[in-house]
């Protein structure tokens, strides 16, 4: 099962070294991860996406805990939680096709932010099947090249990590 940890830690050198260290160390693998400063420059928010059983995942979270540099470590899975991810694109934009790729992409409410003679450079933001979707339809168009941020996530409601 696919799990969401939300990691928050000093922000210090070594840190992201030291957590993704653990991960490697235990055999887990990182799907995806996000780490960046908070509204406390010394404070930064880390968002891991792994899979395991709940008992692995138990597992990582008490060894997380126990870093030093750890404040924090809430697995979202188990809460409802909200997620992003950004998603820049480049697809070929032959004459043919262009009318078709700006369809797509206000479909998606996403945006082209470069245009060249033969290419397109476009950023969407949404959940996983949003991206997954928005991806399955240019594919037959002809990507380019794709860079994904990888997911980042909040708990929803007045709850929060601090």
């Amino acid at each position: 099962m696919q799990h969401t940890i939300s990691v928050l830690m000093n922000n210090r050198f070594g840190v992201l070294s030291r957590v993704s260290g653990l991960f490697s160390s235990r055999g887990f693998n990182i799907e995806s991860l996000n780490v960046a400063e908070t509204s406390d420059p010394e404070i930064s928010h880390m968002t891991i996406v792994t899979r395991g059983d709940n008992a692995k995942i138990e597992q990582i979270t008490k060894q997380l805990n126990k870093l030093v540099d750890v404040i924090k470590v809430i697995d979202l899975t188990e809460e409802k939680f909200v997620d992003r991810e950004l998603l820049l694109i480049k697809i070929n934009a032959e004459v043919r096709v262009r009318e078709e790729i700006l369809r797509i992409v206000d479909l998606f409410r996403a945006k082209v932010v470069d245009v060249s003679p033969s290419a397109y450079t476009i950023e969407i933001t949404g959940d996983e099947g949003k991206i997954a979707s928005f991806l399955e339809l240019l594919t037959p168009l002809g990507i380019k090249e794709i860079v994904r941020s990888g997911r980042i996530a909040i708990g929803r409601g007045n709850k929060s990590i601090h």
